[in-house]
């Protein structure tokens, strides 16, 4: 599986891994990159599989979980990256929090965003039903008019037309048609056992993790007092509620996530 990623900065510095999620790609974080690397870290961007301008398979039924998890720590170990502060969010978060847990010693600073890590132990609630059955009904699922449709602020042609770019017809979007089904929302789900061992380490984590969601992602609404409550690294930091903005908070409000991710150097 080749994994496209973006990597720019010294590579003798901090690392801040930008990880999205569903049905976007890279491109999501172009407005964090400059900055990042203009405050002295280094910045590595890849594309989930099956996304992008990664690999992408020809049978949704390929793409697990686990196996996202799989690929991602395969492609991290590879490069070896160290000193890494994470930013996930969507499924950045859910396949991002298990490569923590996987690899502890690499990651310095959790920051989450619009995101969790379910274990199909609670109810996902009504907005992410009815996302679902969205996904798996539309006839055009239209990836840049999800995007748009997710955030607050205006979006031009060219940026909807960048986004729909890695998926020209039906047969690339497998993987974004798959992503709804992967997230463990009943105790039934393969993956279910998998985030309840993830969070029992997550309940011993101590480094910084700040959160950084959105006033107007009906999804991941309150998600983030479950990290809160439990993360200790969580206990003592002041979390930021980004005002106006909606799911994809990196199209509405790309300066505030970025100076979230710099409160922790």
């Amino acid at each position: 599986m080749n994994i496209h990623y973006v990597d720019e900065g010294s590579k003798n510095k901090n690392t801040v891994l930008l990880l999205h999620g569903e049905p976007t790609w890279g491109y999501l974080y172009r407005n964090f990159i400059d900055q990042l690397v203009n405050n002295g870290l280094r910045v590595v961007v890849p594309d989930l599989p099956g996304f992008g301008k990664s690999d992408k398979l020809s049978q949704r039924e390929g793409y697990t979980y686990e196996k996202y998890v799989s690929w991602m720590d395969t492609w991290l170990n590879k490069l070896d990256l160290n000193n890494i502060t994470i930013f996930g969010q969507d499924w950045g978060g859910l396949i991002g929090l298990r490569l923590v847990v996987n690899n502890l010693n690499r990651f310095d600073n959790i920051v989450m965003s619009n995101t969790g890590l379910p274990t199909g132990k609670t109810p996902l609630g009504e907005a992410f039903e009815s996302w679902k059955n969205y996904s798996q009904t539309v006839e055009n699922f239209h990836i840049g008019g999800v995007v748009k449709g997710g955030s607050v602020s205006e979006m031009s042609q060219e940026t909807i037309d960048a986004y729909n770019s890695p998926f020209p017809d039906d047969s690339y979007k497998e993987a974004a048609r798959q992503f709804p089904l992967l997230v463990p929302d009943s105790v039934d789900n393969p993956s279910y056992e998998h985030n309840v061992q993830a969070w029992e380490v997550l309940k011993q984590w101590d480094k910084p993790f700040l959160c950084a969601f959105s006033d107007k992602d009906h999804i991941f609404k309150g998600v983030e007092n479950s990290f809160i409550k439990y993360v200790p690294g969580a206990k003592n930091l002041k979390h930021i509620e980004i005002k106006d903005a909606g799911h994809f908070l990196q199209e509405d409000k790309p300066d505030e996530c970025v100076n979230a991710i710099l409160t922790l150097f």
